[in-house]
């Protein structure tokens, strides 16, 4: 995968979008950097400081939108949780791309497709992970967050986290373009935290609470509310 580091930048996902044209497919767009980064449903990603890193994948498959593409966000989930794992730690993952440890965010990840008319132009995963950081600013955050060098006790190299991460999302990227979710089912739901329990999910402006029951062949949650009806969400966030 090649890497294009970018010292400072108010977002890579934006600076990823405005370049699109000239990026390679499988490019890795990365800062320590970020000054306004962005999340899902335009939330804001802290920056917690210039030990961590900010990355955007730029990934070209095709020139038309299929269906597999908005599992990606999935897939480089299950690829974080992997990479963690090798630092010993158990991650899970709060449906359906945020990463915790011990119950606390440590990643998230926001997807963007770019459009040139009606051809796809490109596919942008911004991803954010704290690796170094201290208590006291991770305190200052709106909900519970850690970061890698403190569930472990000892800073991490940047550098090599990077490599692990992209490494690995190579290793079965063009496998999981034709299988699909199947690929990495069982290696999601075996890291699912909320599996099983009762869970408030937001789509759009809606609340939709329930037990989850169910991460269908898709990636969907599937969620059972107190009625005894089923709702299949294919997008939302756990609250």
């Amino acid at each position: 995968m090649r890497r294009v580091y970018l010292d400072t930048v108010d977002s890579t996902n934006k600076w990823a979008k405005e370049h699109i044209s000239e990026l390679e497919d499988k490019t890795v767009v990365y800062t320590y950097n970020q000054t306004a980064g962005r999340g899902r449903l335009n939330r804001t990603w802290n920056n917690i400081g210039t030990d961590n890193i900010y990355a955007s994948v730029i990934l070209k498959p095709s020139n038309r939108m299929e269906e597999v593409y908005s599992n990606l966000t999935q897939y480089l989930c299950v690829v974080l949780a992997e990479t963690f794992e090798e630092y010993g730690v158990m991650p899970k993952i709060k449906w359906p791309n945020d990463i915790q440890i011990n119950g606390k965010k440590i990643s998230g990840i926001l997807a963007e497709g770019v459009n040139d008319g009606e051809n796809l132009e490109g596919l942008i995963l911004g991803v954010g992970v704290n690796l170094n950081s201290s208590k006291e600013i991770l305190d200052q955050i709106n909900q519970p967050a850690t970061s890698l060098n403190i569930e472990i006790g000892e800073e991490i190299d940047k550098e090599d986290f990077l490599k692990k991460l992209t490494d690995k999302f190579c290793l079965l990227y063009d496998k999981f373009i034709e299988e699909g979710f199947l690929l990495i089912k069982e290696g999601y739901i075996k890291r699912a935290s909320f599996l099983g329990k009762n869970v408030s999910v937001k789509v759009f402006d809606k609340i939709v609470e329930g037990k989850a029951v169910e991460i269908t062949d898709n990636g969907a949650l599937k969620i059972v509310d107190k009625n005894n009806k089923e709702h299949t969400l294919l997008i939302g966030d756990i609250l």
